[in-house]
């Protein structure tokens, strides 16, 4: 019997993180939808061209890609699961070829920041900022280009018939990036699997109201593992809050929540969900 695959979309091509992670996280086999930016990404799941979507949200290193929260936030959409990926960044060329060959070498402007002093050893290496790490494998191999290097998941070398000069280049080995699984609707989740939430608040201006907060989730034995603050656009001054929080009894969190939209002037959860394995 023939099952219809779900289609989901992702920010890059084949051979990128956000397609690693599609493949890793969903057991079942996906129909993959490539988006060229994240704001394209969410306009498949808004047009209902893609299901679900693949989002990066945080990096170990970098820190949060904080455009993407508010993008989660504006249209109303949900975080319905979490992956952490450990980042490998890998140097890539067409075959026959080894690094004194390599005359430039381009990637995400981010990848190559991560690099940075892999390269001090190659000085004849130029660096070129490009719009996506696997895009620029493709390239490479579709235009059989000598000379130019790309960094991308190792997946990226096996897809575009590359060979790696040189394997996890990345300075700070331990290098995690949080990506989050988004749908137009939450998916529903028995409540006692679910371990995991992000929320948003908008507070009063007054002394002691985030701490208030802070005390509540405490009390109800929350663990904050993130917090985010983002500018109210339209009342300067004030500031919305992003947080996610983990907790071992949904009662105890769903206690919490109770309270904190009373305390808030504004209250939206953006996901409940199952935390991250690794």
């Amino acid at each position: 019997m023939y099952t219809m695959k779900t289609t989901t979309a992702i920010q890059g091509i084949k051979g990128s993180f956000h397609h690693v992670v599609a493949m890793d996280y969903f057991p079942q086999e996906i129909e993959l939808l490539e988006c060229l930016s994240f704001d394209s990404l969410v306009d498949t799941i808004l047009n209902g061209a893609a299901k679900q979507a693949v989002m990066a949200l945080e990096n170990s290193i970098a820190g949060s890609i904080i455009p993407n929260y508010a993008l989660i936030d504006q249209n109303d959409l949900s975080i319905v699961g979490e992956y952490n990926l450990t980042i490998h960044h890998n140097l890539m060329a067409l075959a026959g070829q080894s690094i004194e060959d390599i005359k430039e070498v381009h990637s995400h402007p981010m990848a190559l920041l991560q690099c940075k002093e892999f390269f001090r050893a190659y000085p004849h290496i130029r660096l070129i900022e490009a719009a996506d790490t696997a895009d620029v494998a493709r390239s490479i191999s579709e235009d059989s280009q000598k000379g130019i290097g790309a960094i991308a998941p190792k997946q990226a070398a096996l897809i575009y018939n590359l060979d790696i000069l040189a394997h996890s280049i990345q300075t700070i080995q331990d290098n995690i990036t949080r990506f989050v699984i988004i749908q137009q609707n939450s998916n529903a989740i028995e409540k006692k699997q679910i371990n995991k939430a992000s929320l948003k608040f908008i507070l009063d201006h007054q002394r002691g109201s985030l701490a208030a907060v802070l005390n509540v989730m405490s009390d109800c034995l929350l663990n904050l593992t993130k917090i985010q603050s983002l500018p109210v656009i339209e009342t300067p001054g004030k500031y919305a809050f992003f947080v996610d929080v983990t907790f071992d009894r949904f009662q105890q969190y769903e206690k919490a929540r109770k309270i904190l939209k009373i305390m808030a002037l504004e209250f939206k959860i953006l996901g409940e969900y199952t935390t991250a394995k690794k």
